[in-house]
């Protein structure tokens, strides 16, 4: 589940067989307390059943579907999923589900929290709002290893 206008990754699950049962647990898990979405785009997978569409109509989200064979509809998702494979995915040797979910919680920290994106001008979907801490003059860069050092988060030096 990613938050349109911020880009932010609110939820992601692992499973091998999604089922609708499954499905209406993850919307439950993503949306805690009242923090909930308007409006929810998906697509047209059996995965989403009668269980997904009562959870979906007791917390007061629409759900909008999109066209069949129409993943543009959706592109902030596809590109969000596009982005795992060739950032994250091709470069791991995924030994399990439980080590999965390791790995994609962690790309989704580095995801929000580190990564500048294109289309929000370079900004982090969570954190630093106005950049005032990067443009301080003085001390040296660090990197931190993200992922085993696949990628990198960096900070100001103390």
């Amino acid at each position: 589940m990613i938050a349109h206008e911020s880009r932010r990754v609110v939820h992601v699950g692992v499973t091998r067989h999604p089922t609708d049962a499954w499905v209406a647990q993850q919307l439950r898990e993503a949306t805690p307390f009242d923090e909930r979405p308007r409006y929810l785009v998906r697509d047209n997978d059996r995965k989403y059943g009668q269980a997904f569409a009562r959870v979906a109509a007791a917390s007061g989200i629409a759900v909008l579907r999109t066209a069949y064979r129409a993943p543009q509809q959706n592109a902030t998702c596809e590109r969000f999923l596009g982005s795992i494979r060739r950032e994250c995915l091709d470069h791991v040797l995924v030994l399990g589900e439980a080590h999965l979910r390791r790995i994609l919680r962690e790309y989704v920290r580095y995801f929000n929290h580190d990564r500048p994106h294109q289309g929000l001008a370079q900004r982090l979907p969570v954190g630093a709002e106005d950049g005032a801490a990067w443009a301080a003059p003085g001390g040296g860069m660090q990197a931190i290893p993200v992922l085993g050092g696949l990628h990198h988060a960096y900070a100001r030096a103390a």
